[in-house]
Formats: C-alpha cells, sequence, structure tokens
C-alpha cells in the first residue's frame, strides 16, 4: 500500500511587524485587552508590493530545499488561499511558473483558515491512489487586506505569511487519517460578503465576525473532529505527541488542547508572534516546531482547524 509522508516544511512572514502598541494609536484598544482575549502580541503585515505568490513562493523554496528536492520533481501542486492574486488563474498555476515546474497539477483550494489541511487532505489522496508522487502543499494568506483598520474586534486578530509542505509517496504510514467538514448555514457569522460584479466589488469587502459565537462553535467542532481522528485510528490523547493547531486565539487553542487533556507544553502555539494567518497559520507552525527541534521524526502529530464557512477538520499525521 502506498502512503503520503512529508518530507519537508518551509515557512515565511513578511519583514513587516505590527505590534500591539502600534494598533493602540489606531483603533480604541490595549496591548493588555489584545493579549489577554487572543494572546496576539505582534503580527506581521506584507509590503504593499507583495503579492500571495510572493510569501508562497519563499515558503515553497525553503521547502523544497528541506526536502531535497527540485520543482521539476513535483507532479501535484495544491495551494490553500483566501487571497489569490487573481480571480484567475489560480495562484498554484502563478507559483508553478515562479518554480519553473511544466505539467503538474496545479490548483487552489478556498476553505479559508481550514484551507491547509483541505489542501493536504487533497494531495494525500492523490498520492494514496497512485496518480501522483510527489505533491507541494501551500497555505498562504495575506489576510491583513481583509481587515478593516478601523474595525477593533477584527484588526487585532490577522496577520500575513505562508508556510508549504512537500509531500511525497512512501512504504512507510505518514498521513493516518484525513477529517474534513463543513456546513455553509453558519455563512453570516464568519465572511467577507462582497462579490465581484462587473469588474468591481459590490458590499462589503472586509471581514465580518460574531466574535462570541465563532468562539462556542469553534471549540465544540474542534472537540468533536478531534476525537473522530483518534477513534479512527484506535488511539487515545497519550499518543499524541504535539498538537499543530489553526492559531486563532490561545483560547480556543487551550480550549481544545484541555478538551485532549493535553498540556500546552505540547502544544506548538506561535498566535503571539504570527497573529491568526489564516490557511498558513499550521503550516508555519508545523515549519517553526520542526525547525527549532521539538518535532522530531516518528512522532504523531494532530493537525486540527476551524474556519469561515463554516469549514473544519483535523488531520493525523506520524512525521
Amino acid at each position: 500500500m502506498s502512503y503520503s509522508r512529508i518530507r519537508g516544511t518551509g515557512g515565511y512572514l513578511p519583514e513587516k511587524i505590527l505590534t500591539n502598541a502600534e494598533l493602540e494609536k489606531w483603533v480604541d484598544t490595549s496591548d493588555q485587552w489584545i493579549v489577554e482575549r487572543t494572546g496576539i502580541r505582534t503580527r506581521h503585515i506584507a509590503a504593499d508590493d507583495q503579492d500571495t505568490c510572493d510569501l508562497a513562493e519563499m515558503a515553497a523554496l525553503r521547502a523544497l530545499e528541506s526536502a531535497k528536492v527540485s520543482a521539476s520533481e513535483l507532479d501535484f501542486i495544491v495551494l490553500g488561499t483566501t487571497t489569490p492574486d487573481r480571480i484567475h488563474p489560480s495562484t498554484a498555476c502563478l507559483l508553478q511558473a515562479r518554480l519553473g515546474n511544466h505539467g503538474a497539477i496545479a490548483f487552489d483550494v478556498q476553505a479559508v483558515c481550514s484551507g491547509f489541511l483541505y489542501a493536504l487532505s487533497i494531495a494525500d489522496k492523490f498520492i494514496k491512489t497512485g496518480e501522483v508522487k510527489r505533491a507541494l502543499v501551500v497555505g498562504v494568506d495575506i489576510y491583513s487586506r481583509l481587515v478593516n483598520w478601523t474595525d477593533r474586534n477584527t484588526c487585532v486578530l490577522f496577520g500575513d505569511g505562508a508556510g508549504a509542505v512537500v509531500l511525497e509517496a512512501s512504504t512507510t504510514p505518514g498521513i493516518m487519517s484525513t477529517h474534513l467538514h463543513a456546513d455553509g448555514a453558519y455563512k453570516d457569522m464568519l465572511t467577507v460578503p462582497a462579490r465581484v460584479v462587473q469588474g468591481r466589488l459590490k458590499g462589503e469587502g472586509f471581514t465580518k465576525m460574531q466574535g462570541n459565537e465563532v468562539f462556542k462553535f469553534a471549540v465544540n467542532v474542534l472537540s468533536e473532529v478531534v476525537q473522530e481522528a483518534l477513534t479512527a485510528n484506535q488511539l487515545d490523547h497519550n499518543a499524541i505527541d504535539w498538537l499543530v493547531p489553526h492559531q486563532a486565539n490561545i483560547r480556543i487553542i487551550s480550549a481544545a488542547a484541555k478538551k485532549l487533556k493535553l498540556p500546552m507544553e505540547r502544544v506548538v502555539v506561535t498566535v503571539s508572534e504570527h497573529g491568526n494567518t489564516s490557511a498558513a497559520s499550521i503550516p508555519l507552525a508545523l515549519d517553526v516546531a520542526v525547525r527549532d527541534g521539538r518535532i522530531q521524526r516518528g512522532q504523531t502529530l494532530l493537525l486540527e482547524a476551524v474556519g469561515g464557512g463554516f469549514t473544519w477538520g483535523a488531520i493525523l499525521v506520524k512525521y
């Protein structure tokens, strides 16, 4: 049987750092309020001349270098994003051209903060069927461009970044199982409601969020999908070496860890420095923990996320 296994990771954060102290000058907020409510202290913001593909390219190159794989060896490129550079072609195709790859399958996935998990699950399925041998999976967002910087309830949360992994066929189990869900009945709880009509935005082009409701929903569905992943593999929480969650909010992360009976020492947390980077947050956190030596080969990882849609999911990984 063929499995898919993570061979390399990469991440990229823009140079500009936006602190809570700077946000205090823009909106009625404070560093203490932001930290207590979200755990965020800083976030990275893309430069005006940086596009989503620019961030994706940097993360992809680092993942390829980590995996010791050339771009020409890829036969699959899937990219999760909510902030594509163009309506079409896909940012995955733009990235493919940047990398100098010709002929690989390439497309985007739009599942907001769950985008990387959706993309990773798709790549895993292509590899397990034998159609694909080596895939590049990217999560990237310049989410700051969907934020109203006068809305203190949302502008403090988001940052920009990109993360990537190289996934390849293996005889050794890597991705153990994937569990994805969505429910569009909650579409207005977290949304950017604008539409494109005759080449222009029609409606509000900024993020709208019902914060308390999002928090309650996220905690509930993450608890359920994590248990689903453990049950599917006949494991309990003791089998998990590292929880690598979507970095939305420290309270959501802490609640998920508590449900799993995991101490925070076994949770990869980057939200303090990165903020919520949407589809990029899980691969960025994964790359940080791999590169600083916390995550080691042979360990069991649980990835989890929830995003607008609502979409949510969990992936169990033997790293």
